[in-house]
């Protein structure tokens, strides 16, 4: 696959066409409470002002399901990112339509327009042919910078991709491309996983795919219960998923297969219920009493899975060891994700609670990569082909 870089396009006077991930979390008087995907697009944006391009913004916010809704419109993401840029960023309350078709007439060269939500329209989502026709109506140029949106086949990722003749990836995109590729294509061994979080059914398409890539797998969080169930052990009234249960021992028995060492948890973290406050005590994996759960992975697993990490070339981490937001059950998630920063290894994490578990930890700044992709990291783990990054294929 062929994938231009932003830098190989002539912009200059040009209508280009960008599609991000502004898809940030409001506070209830509808303010941005973390701009970080805001800022990613940084680098892009700049970029293109400096080259005299006409940048037309677009992104998604929420989940609107093809309705207009005041609470999740782009005008605060305009607002901030004028501010982040020191430069306006004019808004049109339309994505398509005569008044966008006038703003973008209006736009001098170096100028910015942010569109309304794509997803107001319910083509968007079902990636309409006219819909796609509307959006390609105005653009010389197509840059896709939303590799968090990657994995969706929709009008403003593939669609009009399609139908404008220059395309390219921007700068995050092209950054997580080239930092997924440098962990699952030819990454420096051993290579280290670490999964977590609650469901094994989330991830089982991922450990599947990459058995044969990796050397060490450490499993923990929730979904390590319905491991520990298929191996046998009664785990008390820790959640698991029963119908995974033969899938994970279909995993674990594969991984003996092809010499990859899967690491269950040896001591956990026991608690009644998963509040603060409660007492908790760690036993063996196996000695999970009735009407007790596992939320945490305990000392002899933090030392092992640590032992595992410090020896890797690559770590690639998704998912926390228990439920880090409570104190009782933070400590495995947080000595790992130090161990992890710790490390001399080239690290990539991913995942929405990785990201917060690595941000409660104060790591952030110690990862070789952090990606923004949710969907589109796991399927891009899973090995999947991600139509946002395929319509780009020159």
């Amino acid at each position: 696959m062929s994938v231009k870089d932003i830098r190989e396009i002539d912009l200059k006077g040009k209508r280009v066409l960008f599609r991000f991930d502004f898809n940030a979390p409001l506070d209830a008087n509808g303010a941005i409470k973390d701009d970080t995907r805001l800022r990613r697009a940084l680098p892009t944006i700049k970029y293109a002002v400096d080259h005299g391009a006409k940048s037309i913004l677009t992104s998604h916010l929420g989940r609107p399901k093809g309705e207009v809704r005041s609470e999740l419109s782009l005008k605060p993401v305009a607002n901030k990112l004028s501010e982040l840029l020191g430069a306006e960023v004019r808004f049109v309350n339309e994505s398509v339509g005569p008044d966008v078709e006038k703003a973008v007439a209006e736009l001098p060269e170096g100028g910015l327009l942010l569109l309304e939500n794509l997803r107001f329209h319910p083509g968007e989502t079902k990636n309409d042919p006219e819909f796609s026709k509307q959006l390609a109506s105005i653009a010389d140029v197509y840059v896709n910078d939303a590799f968090g949106t990657a994995h969706r086949a929709h009008a403003s990722t593939v669609g009009v991709a399609d139908l404008v003749k220059e395309k390219a990836a921007g700068f995050l995109m092209k950054e997580e491309l080239d930092n997924l590729s440098k962990a699952f294509a030819n990454p420096t061994h051993p290579v280290v996983s670490i999964f977590g979080g609650a469901k094994v059914s989330d991830k089982m398409g991922v450990l599947r795919h990459i058995l044969t890539k990796m050397d060490t797998i450490l499993v923990g969080g929730g979904m390590a219960n319905t491991f520990l169930k298929a191996y046998g052990y009664d785990v008390g009234g820790s959640k698991i998923e029963e119908d995974m249960t033969n899938l994970a021992w279909d995993i674990l028995r594969a991984a003996g297969e092809r010499g990859c060492a899967v690491l269950l948890p040896d001591d956990v973290v026991i608690a009644e219920k998963m509040e603060q406050g409660v007492a908790t005590r760690v036993v063996d994996a196996s000695e999970i009493p009735a009407g007790h759960m596992a939320l945490d992975i305990g000392p002899k697993t933090i030392a092992l899975f640590k032992e595992r990490i410090a020896d890797a070339g690559t770590i690639i981490w998704n998912g926390p060891m228990g439920v880090f937001e409570i104190p009782e059950f933070s400590k495995g998630s947080m000595e790992i994700a130090k161990a992890v920063a710790d490390s001399t290894a080239f690290t990539l994490i991913g995942g929405g609670d990785t990201l917060r578990a690595a941000a409660q930890a104060g790591i952030s700044d110690k990862i070789s990569y952090i990606s923004t992709g949710g969907g589109a990291f796991m399927e891009f783990m899973e090995g999947k082909t991600l139509p946002g990054v395929a319509a780009l294929d020159t």
